[in-house]
């Protein structure tokens, strides 16, 4: 839907752009100075360009999105709003998303929004875990990540390290009736809070399939990055529809500038949509 809005802003763009310019350039010399400027040249010229500055800054610089879901809690929350940096990761263009010029790219701990691989009509956000290269294992909700490395190049390569987990909390978040474990998760480029749900198995059995590979280990080829949700036992995440290509990488969530908080009371008067609190609190950089 995203992508569509984008395509529309665009269009609209450009028309209203031709139109102001047929009018002044072909039209407005002939008209005296009893014609009145038609309605449309009025209106074209009116809006173009306050739909140019936003179609700039959207595609350009920063895009608004709304969280949909609890796949990346508790970082970021269902009713949170955020920015999208679009010039973090190459600046494209908006229609066909061809690099115009080259900025830089994913590290890990970046949480980034993309098109999804099997629809890109969708847009998903997850956390960038393993970049290309990288050897990722997920098992027993233990991440370990074996770092890219050119061996020939004469470099000891580091082996397989597991992330160090601290437990933090549980019973703040729950999957179901159960309690989840929150628990902050270090690397060496970022530390984050994760959810866990001791209760859920892994469904390994609905991995992505990679043959002559464990089901729980994935290396990350090259033009390619391996997503993962904060909340890992409730994220549909790289584990499951496999790598982002790097064309499809949208930009990186820096700040959440909105944050609704919405009824849970199944009883309430009031639409499920229809916010009755706002999270000030959770304003600020996204980490």
């Amino acid at each position: 839907m995203a992508g569509y809005f984008s395509i529309m802003l665009v269009v609209l763009t450009l028309i209203s752009g031709l139109l102001w310019l047929l009018d002044a350039l072909v039209f407005k010399p002939k008209r005296t100075a009893a014609d009145v400027q038609p309605y449309w040249a009025e209106t074209a010229q009116s809006i173009f360009p306050l739909i140019a500055i936003i179609t700039f800054f959207r595609s350009f610089l920063y895009e608004p999105f709304q969280i949909p879901s609890g796949s990346m809690m508790p970082t970021l929350l269902v009713g949170d709003f955020i920015l999208v940096e679009k010039y973090a990761y190459d600046v494209k263009d908006p229609v066909w998303r061809t690099t115009l010029i080259e900025t830089g790219k994913p590290q890990r701990g970046d949480v980034v929004v993309f098109k999804y691989p099997k629809d890109p009509t969708i847009d998903y956000i997850k956390r960038v875990i393993g970049v290309p290269g990288d050897r990722v294992i997920y098992r027993n909700k233990q991440l370990f990540i074996q770092k890219a490395c050119d061996a020939t190049a004469g470099k000891t390569c580091p082996g397989l390290e597991p992330l160090a987990q601290e437990f933090k909390a549980e019973g703040e978040f729950f999957d179901g009736v159960f309690p989840q474990k929150r628990l902050t998760e270090t690397s060496a480029e970022v530390s984050h809070d994760i959810l866990i749900t001791p209760n859920d198995q892994e469904p390994i059995q609905h991995y992505f399939s990679r043959p002559g590979s464990p089901v729980d280990e994935f290396v990350v080829p090259e033009g390619n990055y391996f997503v993962m949700g904060d909340n890992r036992d409730n994220s549909a995440d790289g584990r499951f529809f496999g790598f982002v290509p790097e064309q499809n990488l949208v930009g990186k969530a820096v700040f959440k500038w909105m944050s609704f908080e919405f009824s849970e009371d199944p009883n309430s008067r009031l639409p499920s949509f229809v916010p009755v609190g706002i999270r000030f609190e959770r304003l600020g950089s996204i980490h």
